[in-house]
């Protein structure tokens, strides 16, 4: 009996890993990075984007974050296939042996699209970090697919990530700044989730002090950024984005001063942008759209949802 594909894939994957440090490689997909608490009963404009970009092929809903997976699984299963997901699949990661076999294989086969799931992103990188999940979830977006995620799903995305710390009010020296390695889908930024709900400005200038070369970029809930990556994104949702700029940054005091005081930062460049913004990463610059666009994009009527 001939060997089944996804059996290969694992066999292939396992004695060549695919990692985005290959510089071979240039990801032709999207990543589409969300604050948290996207918008699941009315528009729906964020998740009809997901499946939009999935197109008639597979999406595949990864729940390695949350402690309740079959809840999450069942909750978006159920609206992703409302909004006409055609194929709509499960990829559930309890533990990293699950993520060295054939069925994580099988469940990623012919995908088009992996949404993973709210809950802790620490559990995500932990569990499936260079295993063949994790190859042949960068072989889907180096091939046109698209990676989305949500809340813990969003920040995973960069290269490092932020996993807590530094929310208390002002940001002092001292305040433990827990950053950890992420999936590496986008360079030389730092994703932060539930930002403006949860006042996270300062943990991000805080981060973009450490090293100025650093953007930092503030999604707030119900809001997401679809990125092209080494171009830009453009900003989709009901809240805003904010990108911390630390290029012209001209002092700051991380380095100097005693670890009880309040940070200083001179010159840093911040910018809010809200739906239809777009903003390029080679130029750090935002540009503006109307966000009407994005509506008839997507298929959303905004006026009938302001009469409600």
């Amino acid at each position: 009996m001939a060997q089944r594909t996804h059996e290969r894939t694992l066999k292939r994957l396992t004695r060549r890993p695919a990692r985005p440090g290959d510089t071979s490689v240039r990801p032709k997909g999207r990543l589409l990075i969300v604050g948290g608490h996207e918008d699941k009963e009315d528009s729906k404009l964020i998740l009809r984007r997901v499946v939009q970009l999935a197109g008639s092929g597979k999406l595949v809903v990864a729940t390695v974050a949350t402690s309740e997976p079959k809840q999450s699984w069942e909750q978006y299963e159920q609206i992703f296939r409302g909004l006409g997901a055609p194929h709509v699949f499960h990829l559930d990661v309890e533990k990293r042996t699950d993520a060295r076999g054939s069925r994580a294989m099988r469940a990623l086969s012919d995908a088009t699209a992996v949404f993973f799931t709210g809950g802790d992103q620490l559990k995500i990188t932990s569990l499936i970090g260079d295993t063949p999940t994790y190859s042949r979830i960068f072989e889907i977006f180096a091939g046109g697919g698209v990676i989305a995620g949500t809340s813990a799903g969003a920040s995973v995305m960069s290269d490092t990530m932020l996993i807590g710390g530094g929310e208390d009010g002002s940001h002092r020296i001292h305040s433990a700044l827990r950053l950890a390695a992420g999936f590496g889908f986008i360079k030389d930024v730092v994703i932060d989730q539930h930002f403006a709900e949860r006042g996270r400005i300062s943990r991000l200038l805080a981060v973009v002090s450490h090293n100025p070369r650093i953007i930092g970029i503030g999604i707030d809930e119900d809001t997401a950024i679809e990125v092209r990556p080494n171009r830009g994104f453009r900003v989709l949702g009901s809240g805003g984005v904010t990108v911390v700029d630390g290029r012209h940054v001209s002092y700051t005091n991380v380095a100097e001063e005693e670890t009880s005081r309040t940070i200083s930062l001179f010159g840093v460049t911040t910018h809010l942008l809200s739906q239809g913004d777009t903003y390029d990463f080679k130029t750090r610059q935002p540009d503006a759209h109307p966000a009407q666009r994005i509506d008839e994009e997507i298929g959303v009527d905004s006026r009938e949802e302001s009469d409600e």
